[in-house]
């Protein structure tokens, strides 16, 4: 049996060692990511909920409701709540990992950080989209096969896309969550911080309203913010706030994608400058 050799001070192992790259930060955070509990309980609610409360929604629909509305509208009011588990899922994805400690053997491991944040959007972002997507899809197919026919009237693929663009909305949502939890380092931080994104928007747009200097203001609140937005782009179109017209699909997608992309540089600068 050959063992390991030296000469002249120098090591070399008898075992393969390629160098590191993102598949093996890729393959380190999908085992992370599918083995601990936190990740089965939120996208297992999320599930639950969008296709629990959409198919309650559907079963009391009938086909004349979907002139006015997709075939996938009933899984919104599961989604409206649903999108709080991505939320806590995405700020979890590291910040337990920063409570535990785990987070010094994983950049004592792979010391490139940078390789290992991106494995942890990426993977993240792959699997809430896909379970999103996955949720909102069987709604919608459940809602054309037990009302489709002349009385709902004619329907087209832009209720695919808008199904596409309401659950990649919400993963947005969840991967501002991961940023905002790179950033704080802190789980109940994290997630208090992104409850706040979500929910304090429509009740400070409506606060702002009350007064004259502020009106303008409050009324922007109310037309741009997470509800809204998820709102249109599942394809339930209102007819804006104060005679307003409502914000376009790609205004309202435009701005959470800044605001997310803002977000995770943010995140790739604290995570490279601190020790830990």
């Amino acid at each position: 049996m050959t063992g390991p050799t030296t000469t002249a001070g120098t090591y070399s192992s008898a075992l393969p060692t390629p160098r590191p790259h993102l598949g093996h930060a890729l393959a380190s955070e999908w085992t992370k990511l599918t083995s601990v509990r936190s990740t089965l309980w939120t996208l297992g609610s999320l599930v639950a909920l969008v296709v629990g409360i959409g198919m309650i929604a559907v079963l009391q629909t009938s086909s004349i409701d979907y002139t006015s509305i997709p075939f996938t509208g009933p899984a919104l009011f599961g989604l409206m709540v649903g999108q709080v588990a991505v939320i806590v899922l995405g700020v979890l994805t590291i910040s337990s990992e920063y409570g535990t400690g785990l987070i010094r053997s994983t950049f004592t491991a792979a010391p490139e950080r940078l390789r290992v944040l991106t494995a942890k959007y990426l993977v993240f972002g792959s699997v809430a989209f896909a379970t999103t997507l996955g949720s909102v899809g069987f709604v919608g197919l459940a809602a054309a096969l037990l009302h489709s026919g002349a009385a709902a009237g004619a329907h087209g693929w832009d209720e695919v896309t808008g199904a596409v663009a309401g659950s990649f909305y919400v993963t947005l949502l969840g991967m501002l969550g991961l940023a905002v939890g790179a950033v704080v380092r802190h789980s109940a931080g994290g997630i208090a911080v992104m409850l706040g994104v979500v929910t304090m928007p429509p009740v400070l747009g409506g606060i702002l309203t009350v007064w004259p200097a502020t009106e303008a203001v409050g009324l922007t609140v109310l037309r741009y913010n997470a509800p809204v937005g998820l709102i249109q782009l599942i394809g339930l179109q209102d007819s804006g706030v104060d005679g307003q017209p409502a914000p376009s699909d790609l205004a309202q997608l435009s701005l959470i994608v800044a605001v997310t992309a803002a977000a995770i540089v943010a995140s790739y600068v604290v995570v490279r400058r601190r020790d830990v």
